[in-house]
């Protein structure tokens, strides 16, 4: 073989390789689930959960996930953000995609134990706006505007299984849009629930979630 030829055929090997491992690096990226997990995937801690109905959630690169839902009479949450959540943190995403149909939400999501508290800082929803009810304040945060409301769950599940806890909610007064890089200072809605007497606990994880129930759609976001 002339050495033209053999310099050629060394190149392609090289080329060949380059892709191989590209597209093993790409591979090992994306991670797609469909059971009730945590973990962590690319630096950042994740939750899946549902009870009935289909909902498969796809781990992209950082903090990226997509998920499409389908659940009949069921429920579903999943994110990605942090292990241990923080009242001092200030949550940046960017969400690409949003296309609920039925109740969904957009939200900043997650647990504290002493007391255990399951809290919600909703962005966004489908077609309906949670938790219902009558506001208890309003507390101003990140350009927008947000209603507070406190809400309790009896022996129903938890971080530490069966238990009647208390929820607590802000809710923007009108959706953020999607597309644009948006931000959550959490500190903001601590000190507002503080304020009234819900006091949270200890932290445990906090994410940037989409939740779904009695319904079905699409969403795709990256926190950081």
């Amino acid at each position: 073989m002339k050495p033209e030829s053999l310099m050629n055929s060394a190149l392609r090997r090289v080329g060949l390789l380059a892709g191989f491992a590209l597209a093993s690096v790409s591979g090992l990226q994306a991670q797609t689930i469909t059971t009730n997990q945590t973990g962590t995937h690319n630096g950042y801690y994740y939750t899946y959960w549902k009870d009935t109905g289909s909902a498969t959630m796809t781990l992209g690169s950082g903090g990226n996930y997509s998920v499409s839902w389908n659940l009949g009479s069921g429920n579903f949450v999943g994110g990605k953000g942090w292990s241990t959540g923080s009242s001092s943190r200030t949550i940046n995403y960017n969400c690409g995609a949003w296309s609920p149909s039925g109740n969904s939400y957009l939200t900043v999501y997650g647990w504290t134990t002493s007391p255990l508290v399951e809290y919600y800082i909703v962005d966004s929803w489908g077609s309906w706006r949670p938790p219902g009810g009558s506001s208890q304040g309003t507390v101003s945060s990140n350009g927008g505007s947000y209603n507070l409301y406190r809400t309790q769950r009896v022996n129903q599940p938890s971080i530490q299984g069966t238990a009647t806890f208390y929820q607590y909610w802000s809710v923007r007064t009108a959706k953020r849009g999607t597309g644009s890089n948006a931000q959550v200072s959490f500190g903001n809605h601590a000190n507002a629930w503080r304020n009234r007497g819900w006091n949270l606990g200890n932290h445990n994880y906090q994410v940037m979630a989409t939740e779904g129930f009695q319904s079905s759609g699409y969403s795709n976001l990256t926190v950081w």
